[in-house]
């Protein structure tokens, strides 16, 4: 892997990881757009930058998580779906891991997105503080982010979704969303770490060290950018990135 290779693979997993567009499947794609060989190394490669983008959500909302026990008892309680959904289900649902079933997948992501979209209506009452939203919901926010295991459903994606159909405002949907990112993503990545850390070896500290960095980096930029976005617009856009994306990547895969 050059030097720009990992700048790019930084770049995609930054933009890719905290929108609602399956940062899986666009790395597997760059990767293979690059030629990069798909072997445990890139796996683990992919594993060290993906903490730069947790990284940047901590140094965003680093006065929230530190101010407020009860908001990490939440993500905790949201955390529990996907916990128990990879341990016990990983080894049947990895058999969905295919370029066809992936961008498939992306493809109905996209069309649930466009649904929900449409028949959702914010109101006044509607949550928009992430802290505010109850143990019970949060858990159920929990419950749509375990479908995102499934290969091509957007993490973030699916927990957007939960967080409007439990009655929350899009700002605040988006932005917990974010908030799970940090003990979800810290488990896995932590778990991959453990489970192949004998194939962390790489030729150049100096092209991983670019990675994390791009990483972190545009990360925070999408994230800001993200927020802002959705105060003017819907996630309808992103909807038809999924679908027409999706069946683009059918063809190039």
């Amino acid at each position: 892997m050059t030097i720009i290779d990992s700048l790019i693979m930084g770049f995609v997993e930054g933009i890719t990881e905290f929108l609602p567009v399956s940062s899986t499947a666009h790395l597997i794609l760059t990767a293979r757009l690059l030629g990069l060989e798909e072997n445990m190394a890139l796996k683990a490669y992919e594993t060290i930058i993906q903490l730069g983008a947790i990284l940047a959500v901590l140094f965003i909302y680093k006065e929230r998580l530190t101010g407020s026990f009860s908001l990490w008892i939440k993500l905790s309680f949201a955390f529990i779906p996907t916990g128990i959904a990879g341990l016990f289900l990983y080894s049947y649902i990895k058999e969905f891991f295919t370029p066809s079933a992936t961008v498939w997948f992306m493809v109905f992501a996209g069309i649930v997105f466009i649904a929900v979209e449409k028949l959702y209506k914010e109101k006044e009452h509607h949550l928009d503080d992430p802290s505010d939203l109850s143990y019970k919901k949060s858990f159920f926010v929990g419950l749509f982010q375990a479908i995102a295991l499934l290969p091509g459903i957007s993490r973030s994606g699916a927990t957007i979704i939960g967080g409007l159909l439990l009655g929350m405002k899009r700002r605040a949907s988006v932005e917990f969303s974010f908030l799970l990112a940090v003990p979800t993503m810290f488990v896995a990545t932590g778990y991959e770490i453990y489970k192949g850390y004998n194939d962390f070896v790489f030729d150049s500290l100096i092209t991983l060290g670019i990675g994390f960095i791009s990483s972190f980096i545009f990360s925070y930029i999408a994230v800001k950018w993200f927020l802002s976005f959705i105060e003017k617009y819907t996630f309808i856009p992103f909807g038809i990135y999924l679908i027409v994306s999706g069946l683009g990547f059918y063809f190039i895969l």
